[in-house]
């Protein structure tokens, strides 16, 4: 009878060191994300998948400030543009393409719909197309013909290798989530 109780005692001792541990590394999650230690996609997407699968709707909650705060950082911070240019070697990432993207986010009245900026940004760009636009804009600048005035069908072409490039950074960031990004 002795070593049944001591089975009980110690079966739920190890559930409290469970839940322990859990609420430590949720303290630890949250404080990696409000002091900006985690400021990279893979990382933030990481801590966003487990703050979704919290056991309990008060850690869920506790992440929703810092998580919403870490996104706008992220974005703001120009990380995002930074992992996109990463992304677009042959082609550099269009920053104003971001910006336009943030400033549409901000202004339309459905981004509550979810607390990451990034993913809000990205959506937009796709669902206003934003990148045929900048793409078309940036092929024809004389920057980018070193002072030359191009042809029509040099400045399409270029403007397609930015298209391709760009959205395929795009997609590949999109990749990381599976679905809508929200709470509930």
């Amino acid at each position: 009878m002795s070593s049944s109780r001591s089975s009980r005692s110690g079966g739920s001792n190890n559930s409290g060191k469970k839940t322990r541990a859990a609420q430590q590394s949720v303290r630890q999650l949250i404080e990696s994300l409000e002091t900006h230690r985690v400021n990279a996609l893979t990382e933030l997407c990481r801590i966003e998948r487990v703050a979704a699968a919290c056991d309990t709707e008060e850690d869920t909650r506790a992440f929703q400030g810092p998580m919403t705060a870490a996104w706008d950082y992220y974005v703001t911070t120009n990380q995002m543009l930074s992992e996109l240019r990463g992304l677009t070697t042959e082609f550099p990432f269009c920053g104003d393409i971001v910006t336009d993207a943030q400033i549409r986010v901000r202004n339309d009245p459905d981004s509550n719909r979810s607390w990451n900026l990034a993913w809000l940004c990205l959506v937009k760009i796709i669902d206003d197309n934003l990148i045929p636009l900048y793409a078309a804009s940036e092929a024809a600048r004389l920057e980018m013909w070193d002072g030359r005035e191009p042809e029509q069908s040099e400045v399409d072409q270029l403007a397609a290798c930015f298209e391709y490039e760009w959205n395929m950074a795009v997609q590949n960031m999109l990749r990381h989530w599976h679905g809508t990004p929200t709470w509930y």
